[in-house]
């Protein structure tokens, strides 16, 4: 060889006895030719074994990056249905609450719907459940015929008026007159010469004359029902006893078990019908003792027949209120206290039945007198 290339590939240099520096042998030579050869093959498999090592990182290079597209895309589309699920979620809950909403209504109306029924229910057989149980009345006949609906409630109204101090009511028999009163507005009532007013200008005293306003019902409803407790007990003989002693003897009798009563809570004497109302602790014990319908009760010597009724208790629903005038009633005001009660009363009376004075005949008067109060009960006026 003329010149030596650079090579990465070293070759030793053989050197021994019977070599020279420079010389080499035809057999060298070859032997070194054949181990180039096998140098060179051993670098072609290399780089064939590394051109596709290259390739396969290459191609894995490539499915990586079409495995990251293919996520990022279903990553897009999942948040995407994520985003359409929670507004289709929202709907549904928005639809759920407006559902429930009307079901709730639905739930009032029916409600409603079942408590008219049970009521008419309840009036519509009550005349053969109820009325038979009820405590007798003995009714008679005066001889009045009225073409009055039969199906209305007649009241009678009874209105509490409060009356302040150095004030009075006066109802006149007409109630032109009262109407003359009220337009006048102040009124000089003269008084006696009491001993004890001494002064010329003591003598007067000016009034206040005002219409008197009250509130009447104008609608009422009256909600019933049937106590479950409690039961009234008619048809009681007059016994000259205290109202303690019977009480006492029909709550002893009615809290035992063998005569189908049960531990009694309370006993009340209805002053205004002469029944007793017994309200037991236990519910089932009224309910069988109405079914029985009457029993006999041993009071001192003698045994009695008594009624047994359900206790029916009346709730006020709906009262609606509405103004009324009182035509023949004047109120007077601002009343000094000058006079004792009867002489202030006296003097006033006299005062405004006098025509010269606008007033008329009296039917009723009433007067309180300064520092004190008073209540003044109307009743209806039947003229």
């Amino acid at each position: 060889m003329e010149e030596e290339e650079d090579s990465f590939v070293r070759l030793p240099c053989p050197s021994g006895p019977g070599f020279g520096s420079l010389a080499l042998t035809p057999e060298h030579v070859r032997q070194e030719i054949e181990r180039c050869k096998e140098v060179c093959r051993a670098l072609e498999q290399d780089n064939v074994k590394l051109q596709m090592d290259t390739g396969a990182a290459e191609q894995r290079t490539r499915e990586l990056k079409e495995e990251r597209e293919r996520l990022y895309e279903n990553f897009l589309e999942q948040k995407s249905l994520n985003r359409e699920e929670e507004i289709c979620l929202q709907n549904n809950i928005l639809l759920a609450r407006e559902m429930k909403n009307t079901l709730v209504q639905k739930h009032k109306m029916l409600s409603k719907t079942l408590e008219d029924k049970r009521q008419k229910l309840f009036w519509k057989h009550q005349e053969m459940m109820l009325l038979p149980a009820l405590p007798e009345k003995k009714m008679a006949f005066k001889g009045l015929v009225t073409n009055k609906d039969a199906n209305k409630l007649m009241l009678t109204p009874l209105v509490r008026y409060p009356l302040q101090g150095g004030s009075a009511l006066i109802t006149f028999e007409k109630a032109e007159v009262a109407q003359r009163i009220i337009e006048a507005k102040e009124h000089i009532v003269e008084l006696s010469c009491w001993e004890e007013l001494e002064e010329l200008d003591q003598c007067r005293v000016r009034v206040q004359a005002a219409p008197v306003d009250i509130l009447l019902p104008s609608a009422l409803e009256i909600k019933l029902t049937q106590g479950s407790r409690s039961i009234i007990l008619s048809d009681l003989p007059s016994l000259d006893t205290t109202e303690e002693a019977l009480l006492d003897k029909l709550e002893v009798f009615f809290g035992k078990r063998r005569n189908g009563g049960g531990e009694v809570e309370s006993t009340e004497l209805l002053d205004s019908s002469g029944q007793v109302v017994l309200t037991f602790v236990e519910d089932r014990v009224a309910e069988l003792l109405i079914e029985r319908g009457r029993i006999q009760v041993p009071l001192w010597e003698h045994t009695y027949e008594l009624k047994i009724s359900p206790c029916m208790r009346g709730e006020v629903s709906n009262l609606q209120l509405q103004p009324s005038r009182c035509p023949r009633t004047v109120l007077l005001s601002g009343i000094p206290d000058v006079l004792s009660e009867d002489p202030m009363r006296d003097i006033l009376e006299i005062h405004f039945q006098k025509p010269s004075r606008g007033g008329g005949e009296v039917d009723s008067i009433g007067y309180v007198p300064a520092g004190r109060h008073g209540v003044a009960v109307f009743t209806e006026d039947a003229e």
